[in-house]
């Protein structure tokens, strides 16, 4: 198979698809990599690693799009990209559709088959989500810390206080992957962190393993009891597949002290706050009820080279079995596959997205012949 690899035209998304030794060990089965010039420079990789390792490099992204049959890419195509898709191509990255409708039909008009990472679920795992909810959850405390500095118009409370003086204060919304790394981070810089989770069983694991942190019952009500007295939220709900729940309204954020910081890790999926607005690593916050919000959209576009290091460990293996088989081929070898399927020969096949979009869906499995 003829595989692309596009530069990531996003604002400040530095990631690359593909590393060379990746691009190296599909070249050694057989297959073809089409790098575009300057694809990994963002990552620290060039277009010379690229060719040692058996890539082919191309001028511009026209060139990759024409001569590839998969296009590999890390965040959602933008409009000049789906542009450049038709029926006969692979798409595989990570889409986010449930907080894009006119993406979402873009897809559907350009008939391609749209495979997205954070869709495809394994015994109740999103391995292809998880190294990136790892960076972003461990960014998110980070961040959060930053902002909290008087100079940056935050209360001015270091979240791990000193000898004398109380620590700051930390709620993490969710107690998943990106949450988990958020309180493991707060935690390590000495902050009071409290985790609000549903799943009780979650909380128990969470409650054993998490030393220094709190567990409590996500709710409203709870939530709104911490929120006069916290210094830092972090947003880190995910239903798969699905638009975030709008958990911090408007109101509840006025409880809030001036000062303090909300970071939602969830904004990729339109976000859990009311008041919630993609930002870019640029201009990375705004304020609103006094309150700094820091909504970057591509967190771990921040620290690219890791961050492809990361996302190439576990999306290799799936990228080397469609290549090897084509969609419909590898998703009789691993039917999880037919989960990550969002799109295919014009119809949306992604139950979570129609839900958020109000357009019917179709079996991925019935339009492929699996």
């Amino acid at each position: 198979m003829n595989i692309g690899i596009p530069k990531e035209i996003k604002a400040q998304e530095n990631r690359v698809s593909m590393i060379p030794s990746s691009a190296g060990e599909l070249v050694k089965r057989g297959h073809r990599v089409f790098v575009q010039t300057g694809a990994g420079n963002g990552s620290a990789y060039t277009d010379e690693q690229f060719r040692a390792a058996g890539a082919e490099i191309l001028p511009d992204a026209g060139a990759v799009f024409a001569a590839a049959d998969m296009i590999v890419k890390v965040k959602e195509p933008q409009p000049e990209e789906v542009a450049r898709l038709e029926p006969r191509h692979i798409l595989f990255t990570y889409l986010h559709l449930a907080a894009e409708k006119h993406l979402t039909e873009s897809l559907m008009a350009s008939g391609c088959t749209a495979l997205a990472y954070e869709t495809l679920e394994v015994n109740k795992r999103l391995p292809l989500l998880e190294p990136m909810s790892e960076i972003a959850g461990r960014m998110s405390s980070i961040v959060g810390s930053y902002h909290l500095a008087k100079h940056n118009g935050g209360r001015g409370t270091l979240l791990g206080g000193v000898p004398g003086v109380a620590p700051g204060r930390v709620v993490v919304i969710g107690g998943g992957t990106a949450g988990v790394n958020a309180a493991r981070v707060a935690t390590g810089i000495g902050a009071d962190v409290t985790i609000l989770e549903v799943d009780f069983e979650r909380m128990r694991f969470l409650d054993i393993t998490m030393t220094g942190t709190h567990t409590v019952f996500s709710s409203e009500a709870n939530l709104a009891e911490l929120l006069p007295r916290v210094d830092l939220v972090i947003g880190a709900v995910l239903v798969p597949g699905a638009k975030a729940p709008k958990l911090i309204t408007r109101e509840m954020l006025r409880l809030m002290q001036p000062g303090s910081v909300f970071v939602d890790i969830a904004v990729d999926q339109g976000g859990c706050a009311e008041t919630t607005r993609p930002t870019t690593h640029h201009a990375p916050t705004y304020v609103e009820e006094d309150v700094i919000h820091y909504c970057v959209a591509n967190m771990p576009g921040a620290y690219s080279r890791t961050a492809s290091q990361a996302l190439n460990n576990t999306t290799q293996r799936w990228i080397t079995l469609l290549a090897d088989n084509g969609v419909a081929g590898a998703a009789r070898v691993r039917k999880e596959l037919l989960g990550a399927v969002n799109t295919t020969g014009g119809q949306l096949t992604c139950a979570p997205v129609g839900d958020a979009h109000g357009i019917a869906v179709a079996s991925a499995a019935e339009l492929l012949g699996v």
